[in-house]
């Protein structure tokens, strides 16, 4: 069917078409609302139709209110849910199915969980999971776990069923008892089997005191608790699992552990009747692991050290034949050497002399002993006496004493050289002037005053003159052990 459009006289007419028709709004909008709705549905509920998610059973004594879509944790952290709860025919157990996220995955086969309250007063329970160790098999997608590997929380209208009249009243009379047991006094009987530091006290006190020592015995304990896990995480596991390895041998040989038992025994008896023995070796125990401690320490330390040695120690092992190979003609030659007919005879000729050298090292140690004597006197009197220097005013040379002796003479020697045929003189000339002078004293050691006259009028010698003062000479002593002389001297004033 065709329509006409009127148009102007110059314009064709146009023809118009309803064969072609589209979607019926009716289906658009019912296929819109499926849509939308299944949109909401996975929105809100977050299920995926296209995934299959793995599902574990567990079966438990008791639901506990666990309900559906309650949290399965491994640590704390949600790992899955709970999708179905049905219990387990011909039993009053429930099989509580479980979806696993991938987080939570893999699961071992002696994987164990727990029903536990999330809140104190109970409610919101959710499935505490351990995922088992890594050395058992897993488990596949729907496998069960049995019951023995799951528990249940204790329900406080159990508590309060279990403390039934009788059972409080029971109660009571242990808290009294035990209240009259703590704060009772001993009887002078049984403080005679006491040690002294409890006796006349009552339990309650000496438990008191008891708690002195429980700070290094827990600490110890502690200690022996944590050595007791091992190094690293799975040495306990495989500690219980060679025990339970071991045990499955000793299946069947009873006979030969009752022989271990008797002879325990008999072992035990022995060790217990050597009781103070025992004792003082477990006192000595803690020092010696201490030091075997340190001790292994220290070999730890050096066993780095002694391996890169026994390393660079392999050339020289390879080095060994061949050594042995060319020392092996040297021995030949050295074997007549060493014979009698060799240096045996030389040794021989050679004893008189080793006795005389005997003798005259014996000889020589007064020697020895007079020549220390003597260095030592050089060393500690002679030098420091002749390095002293003298002082003498303007005439003073600031040369050592021993200096200024070779020096004189070696003056004295010119002054005596002749010159003339009559040899060797020195000439003296008679001092005069108008200046009478007398010495009296002094180191001159003269009977009578000594006269003369002087040019000028003296005011004192260089060096000084020392009056009363004698070098003080120990003739019973060691030179060495001598005090230094005062030969610098020590002014005496003006001349007389």
């Amino acid at each position: 069917m065709a329509f006409l459009r009127r148009t102007n006289k110059d314009e064709r007419p146009t023809v118009l078409r309803k064969d072609r028709t589209g979607a019926n709004p009716i289906t658009v909008g019912l296929i819109a609302l499926v849509v939308i709705g299944l949109i909401c549905y996975f929105g809100f509920t977050k299920s995926n139709p296209f995934s299959q998610p793995f599902q574990l059973k567990a079966v438990f004594t008791s639901a506990n209110s666990i309900r559906l879509s309650s949290p399965v944790r491994i640590a704390g952290v949600n790992v899955g849910k709970v999708v179905a709860v049905e219990g387990q025919p011909g039993t009053n157990n429930a099989v509580v199915t479980m979806e696993m996220q991938d987080q939570g995955l893999p699961i071992h086969k002696d994987a164990e969980l727990k029903i536990r309250p999330r809140i104190f007063l109970e409610g919101n329970f959710f499935v505490d999971l351990k995922p088992g160790t890594p050395q058992a098999p897993t488990v596949a997608d729907g496998d069960t776990i049995p019951v023995g590997q799951t528990a249940t929380p204790v329900q406080l209208d159990q508590v309060l069923t279990s403390l039934q009249q009788d059972t409080r009243k029971n109660l009571q009379v242990l808290l009294i008892e035990l209240g009259a047991g703590l704060s009772a006094k001993p009887t002078p009987a049984e403080n005679a089997q006491q040690p002294p530091m409890t006796q006349g006290k009552s339990a309650a006190e000496a438990l008191n005191n008891a708690l002195i020592y429980s700070e290094p015995a827990l600490k110890n304990s502690a200690l022996v608790n944590q050595a007791l896990q091992g190094v690293t995480p799975d040495d306990l596991p495989k500690l219980i699992h060679g025990l339970a390895a071991t045990s499955t041998k000793l299946i069947g040989s009873e006979s030969q552990l009752g022989d271990l038992v008797v002879n325990f025994n008999t072992t035990m008896g022995a060790i217990a009747s050597q009781q103070n023995a025992v004792r003082e070796s477990v006192h000595l125990l803690g020092p010696t692991v201490k030091n075997a401690y340190y001790s292994l320490g220290s070999l730890n330390k050096a066993l780095p050290s002694l391996a890169q040695f026994s390393v660079d120690f392999v050339p020289g092992v390879e080095q060994t034949q061949p050594t042995i190979d060319a020392v092996t003609p040297w021995v030949a030659q050295a074997t007549p050497l060493v014979s009698q007919s060799e240096l045996g005879g030389v040794a021989a000729n050679l004893q008189p002399t080793t006795e005389s050298l005997a003798q005259l090292s014996a000889a020589t140690i007064p020697t020895l002993t007079q020549t220390l004597n003597f260095s030592q006197c050089v060393s500690k009197v002679l030098i420091p006496t002749g390095n002293v220097v003298v002082p003498d005013g303007a005439f003073s040379t600031g040369k050592p004493n021993s200096q200024e002796f070779w020096d004189a003479l070696v003056g004295f020697n010119g002054e005596s050289q002749g010159f003339d045929g009559n040899g060797q003189m020195v000439h003296f000339s008679a001092g005069g002037g108008p200046n009478p002078v007398q010495i009296t004293g002094g180191n001159l050691n003269a009977k009578q005053p000594l006269y003369g006259n002087s040019l000028g009028a003296p005011q004192g010698t260089k060096p000084a003159w020392t009056s009363g003062q004698t070098i003080p000479l120990k003739p019973n002593e060691l030179c060495s052990k001598q005090a230094l002389p005062d030969i610098a001297g020590t002014p005496t004033g003006p001349a007389d």
